[in-house]
């Protein structure tokens, strides 16, 4: 329809699933396609057995140089400073494409959530408080609540049909 070229040295192909994929080699128009054990996609790295523990840990790493680096120029954190800095320059790597790679493992969810622990002490006026006392008086909810409520949502917008099914 459109008479667009598809350029096969772009295209890559990997099998998802525990063991070896059934098919060793893929061709498009007699061209043959690279196999890969992980494609980035939008951002997202997908490797052939779905886990992302590797995006979580770098996610976490980001997460951690960036409050380094506000633990380093800010003395003195209020409050609603913390908040916004928080809400701007951490979230961003803990929650981008999370409906994605929400993990399951309970390790995991514990490494993401000691980040948000970790970031909570920077507020010298709640740091000694337990961490739940810390996010009630900082009005912020956990990283698990967050990744649930979006997962929610998602649902309530399938289920209402609120996508567009036109789209093909």
């Amino acid at each position: 329809m459109w008479l667009l070229r598809l350029d096969t040295s772009k295209c890559k192909a990997m099998t998802y699933g525990r063991g070896p994929g059934t098919c060793t080699s893929y061709s498009i128009s007699s061209d043959a396609v690279e196999k890969n054990e992980s494609i980035k996609d939008l951002g997202v790295t997908f490797d052939n057995k779905l886990k992302f523990d590797e995006r979580i840990n770098n996610k976490i790493k980001k997460a951690y140089k960036t409050l380094g680096i506000i633990k380093r120029n800010f003395i003195y954190l209020t409050p609603d400073s913390f908040v916004t800095l928080y809400k701007t320059m951490i979230c961003a790597h803990l929650e981008c494409a999370v409906s994605v790679w929400n993990p399951h493992y309970h390790t995991l969810i514990e490494k993401l959530e000691k980040v948000l622990k970790s970031a909570t002490k920077l507020v010298i006026t709640i740091k000694k408080l337990h961490y739940e006392e810390r996010l009630r008086r900082l009005k912020l909810p956990t990283l698990k609540y967050i990744r649930i409520r979006g997962d929610m949502i998602e649902l309530y917008k399938i289920f209402m049909l609120k996508y567009d099914s036109d789209i093909t």
